[in-house]
């Protein structure tokens, strides 16, 4: 089983560990009988190289602060990193090597995160992972500069990435490198799998641009390693150009073969996303003098190898714990504030921070959303903001916020510049950075360029805040091309996304109150551009139920109709009340700002909101009606869209589209008369 010699920079039980890295992926993938088992066998060496000399880890406390994190963001080779975190003690089996891809295994297709098994971001969707890093970057710099003290560097890790050719022909990656670059963040290292295949066949055919400059012209520190991806002595040398860097995020362009080793399915583009077949996986073996028969086979050299790796982890750790706790002797009210974080615990009490908005005014909520951050954010260190050059329209500024940039680590607040797409991955990896968490702001119509980035944090859980303003037709003259009508039924349909659409200043307060406090996925605040009556919480009830999801605003003994809206609506649907009343009809009114919420309420709670027995029912909302006749019923009437917007005043476009309280009053009649 001898196979040392082979490569630069390598010894004999180098070589067995990388082929057992190898072997488990490809075997993986067949067991499967699906996947994507040639990248993970020309990017093995360099994994390895990392892994096991570069980045610091514990996998006895995979959680460990001071970790340096690692993300494959070429996440379809993700039995790469399965096998890595089985053989270095991670909590993945051999069993669940075995259970690739099968239901409720750890072995998903693409990895989703969950630290506690060592996977740091969720990776797949190509360029999510690379626009993480950039997160996380800026998180442990600003970090740094708020934890660490002379001496008591406590902060002290950096950001290893492995990225493909999809990664970084993703425009996202694009817009995240150029930030990057801007920011100079030396604590992030992308190794590019430059492999030259992709899914169509060999790159050349849509990709010919020189990377290498192109990522030099971002400002990055571009070192490129050729060959076939096995000179360890020449990418190690590259590997420590990039941690000496101290001005310039690094990408090492390391020229590799797809599926290397395989004879008949090296550089092909069916090595990229399918079984190699077991006929080939023992021509393999064969070839370096394994045992063909064994299949999911560990030497005990290797383990024994890797149980050394385990071991320095801990000793790792070990003098980690004794600086903090030096640290923590030395600047005891700045340990406290560091344990409280990694609790999730906020330094402050947020209900008695928020600013009360006295009825009889009006205000935008974008408006009141920047007063909240003006009130609140002075008093919490560990949230960042931002907005996509849009912070005077998204108010996502506050007066003490200082700019983070390449002289000031110290900085709060994000300039992303027009990059939405990677300013929500962005703040996807400054909020898995176990810490900090972060909020960003753009117009809803944009969310779409967004889009990807929400659904990856929906789907993992992230607890990130995007702040999405102009939120309908009400912001007028900008016209339909800027104006979102299907925008919030697409986020509403997406699992584990809280949609907050608040009525007024106190909704939005309280808005931004559970937002805060929630930790348990992300967050999306939908606020107006136009001006909106303060609601008199003595007359209507208190804002404070928005944590309901949904509350009643107008009460009625007997109701003959119900009128729900969110948002702006809802003072249309209070007027539209007003005058049925006149009119002998008694409506009561409800303010529907987060479905989501009123969704998770008990049946009863649910019931004195709409009411079972009153079937009249209208929805009213600036947007298209989907999702709505889940509360309306089949004989409710919808007040909203139906097409898209037009450049016109905002009152102009409610009128002409038929937004109003009369309008409103003509539906509920409608809707009394379909249920006789």
């Amino acid at each position: 089983m001898s196979v040392s010699g082979k490569n630069p920079g390598l010894s004999e039980i180098d070589e067995l560990c990388i082929q057992t890295i190898r072997f488990l992926s490809m075997e993986a993938v067949q067991q499967a009988n699906s996947g994507h088992p040639g990248m993970p066998m020309g990017m093995a060496p360099a994994a390895y190289v990392l892994w096991t000399r570069h980045i610091k880890h514990n996998p006895g406390n995979p959680l460990w602060h001071s970790r340096d994190r690692f993300v494959l963001s070429a996440g379809h080779g993700s039995t790469l990193l399965y096998s890595l975190l089985h053989l270095t003690g991670y909590d993945i089996s051999l069993e669940d090597l075995k259970d690739f891809r099968q239901w409720g295994s750890k072995t998903p297709g693409h990895p989703e995160y969950d630290p506690k098994c060592g996977v740091e971001v969720t990776t797949g969707p190509l360029g999510q992972g690379i626009s993480n890093a950039v997160g996380m970057a800026i998180a442990q710099k600003y970090l740094a500069s708020h934890f660490n003290r002379d001496g008591f560097p406590i902060i002290d890790y950096k950001i290893y990435v492995i990225a493909s050719d999809g990664d970084l022909q993703e425009g996202v990656s694009s817009e995240a490198s150029s930030l990057a670059g801007h920011l100079g963040l030396d604590n992030l290292i992308v190794v590019y799998d430059d492999n030259h295949i992709s899914i169509d066949g060999d790159t050349d055919l849509s990709f010919t641009e020189d990377r290498a400059k192109r990522f030099t012209a971002y400002g990055w520190n571009v070192r490129v390693v050729d060959g076939d991806g096995n000179d360890m002595a020449a990418f190690e040398k590259a590997v420590k150009n990039a941690r000496r860097e101290k001005q310039r995020p690094t990408l090492i362009k390391l020229r590799t073969h797809i599926a290397y080793g395989s004879p008949n399915m090296q550089d092909t583009a069916e090595a990229h996303g399918a079984p190699l077949g077991d006929a080939e996986i023992r021509l393999i073996k064969e070839q370096c003098g394994w045992d063909p028969d064994k299949s999911f086979h560990v030497p005990q050299e290797v383990r024994s190898h890797m149980d050394k790796l385990v071991k320095k982890g801990k000793r790792a750790e070990a003098a980690w714990n004794k600086l903090f706790v030096n640290c923590a002797q030395a600047h005891p009210e700045l340990a406290r504030q560091f344990n409280d974080a990694a609790e999730g615990k906020l330094p402050i009490d947020v209900d008695g921070a928020l600013p009360k908005f006295e009825p009889g005014s009006s205000v935008a909520t974008r408006s009141a959303s920047g007063k909240v951050l003006g009130a609140l954010m002075p008093k919490l260190p560990l949230i960042l903001g931002g907005s996509a050059d849009l912070t005077p329209s998204n108010n996502t500024h506050w007066p003490e916020a200082k700019d983070f940039q390449k002289d000031a680590r110290d900085g709060r607040y994000l300039r992303f510049g027009i990059r939405e797409h990677a300013m929500g991955s962005i703040l996807n990896g400054i909020s898995v950075s176990g810490l900090a968490r972060a909020y960003g702001g753009t117009f809803l119509v944009f969310s779409d360029y967004m889009r990807g980035a929400i659904r990856v944090a929906a789907l993992s859980k992230y607890p990130t805040i995007f702040v999405f303003t102009h939120d309908s037709i009400g912001l007028g003259e900008d016209g339909p091309t800027h104006q979102p009508v299907e925008h919030i039924a697409a986020l509403r349909a997406m699992p584990n996304l809280l949609v907050f659409r608040p009525a007024d200043a106190n909704e939005t307060a309280q808005a931004w109150k559970y937002s805060l406090e929630h930790r348990g996925g992300p967050v999306a605040l939908l606020l107006t551009r136009q001006g909106l009556p303060v609601l008199d919480q003595d007359k209507y009830g208190s804002a404070a139920n928005v944590d309901k999801g949904a509350y009643v605003l107008v009460t009625a003994d007997k109701p003959d109709v119900v009128l729900l809206a969110s948002g702006s609506e809802v003072s249309v649907a209070l007027c539209a009340a007003e005058g049925l009343a006149k009119e002998g009809v008694a409506a009561q009114v409800v303010s529907m700002p987060c479905w989501e919420l009123f969704d998770e309420q008990d049946q009863q709670y649910k019931d004195s909101v709409i009411g079972p027995d009153v079937k009249a029912r209208v929805g009213v909302e600036a947007a298209v009606e989907q999702g709505w006749h889940k509360y309306i019923g089949d004989n409710g009437v919808f007040i909203g869209m139906s097409s898209f917007g037009a450049s016109a005043p905002a009152k102009t476009c409610f009128e002409k589209f038929g937004i109003t309280a009369e309008n409103v009053m003509k539906a509920a009649k409608e809707s009394m008369e379909n249920t006789t």
